[in-house]
């Protein structure tokens, strides 16, 4: 073997292994966010219902927000990138303003995913409020409440100041993110939450 051959091998070996050394399942959020978790780690998962990656997440988001740390607060986010997005947006606040969140947050997931209704039709959106126990003039009215509209508002600034453009996606402390394409699977992203955690945490200590 030729001493440029070895050469050659070398570098290739040495490039692959500074590869895997910077491959991490997060990324840093440049520049950091403010956090609005009154001194605890500020957990975001932003969103879309009309994802079907969210939804496949779904499962895993509510068994990890059942054992949240106490030291932990933990948010949803609807992200809007776009008006097509916005509709989303409404009806998450919308129901969460009615107290009813709860129940329908993941109704919201089927009737999309399962049922394929397109909840962005205003009619069909009402008649599915309708057969689901939800007067849609009640709805209609607190849609266009003040508090709504801010929320709207501020998912939209969430979206923009957090570089937003592809979801499921979750932000950690206004300072890292993950996502099941970082982290290597669905199954991987809230271990990746927890190590992100984690270094919030020290990083709060120091």
């Amino acid at each position: 073997m030729s001493l440029r051959h070895r050469f050659m091998i070398a570098a290739a070996a040495l490039a692959f292994s500074a590869a895997g050394a910077l491959a991490q399942p997060f990324s840093s959020i440049n520049p950091a966010q403010p956090t609005e978790g009154g001194g605890k780690v500020e957990v975001i998962e932003f969103f879309w219902y009309g994802c079907s990656h969210c939804y496949t997440l779904e499962p895993a988001v509510v068994a990890w927000a059942k054992k949240v740390p106490q030291d932990v607060v933990f948010k949803r986010v609807p992200a809007v990138p776009s008006a097509a997005w916005e509709e989303s947006a409404r009806m998450f606040y919308t129901l969460e303003a009615m107290g009813k969140l709860d129940e329908y947050h993941p109704k919201v997931f089927d009737a999309i995913h399962k049922s394929n209704v397109n909840l962005n039709n205003r009619k069909m959106r009402d008649e599915w409020l309708a057969k689901n126990g939800i007067d849609p003039a009640r709805y209609a009215e607190v849609e266009k409440s003040f508090s709504v509209v801010t929320k709207v508002n501020r998912a939209k600034q969430l979206t923009y100041s957090y570089k937003v453009e592809s979801v499921p996606r979750v932000a950690v402390d206004g300072k890292y993110f993950t996502s099941a394409e970082q982290a290597g699977g669905i199954d991987r992203v809230f271990p990746v939450v927890d190590q992100l955690i984690g270094m919030a945490r020290k990083e709060k200590k120091s």
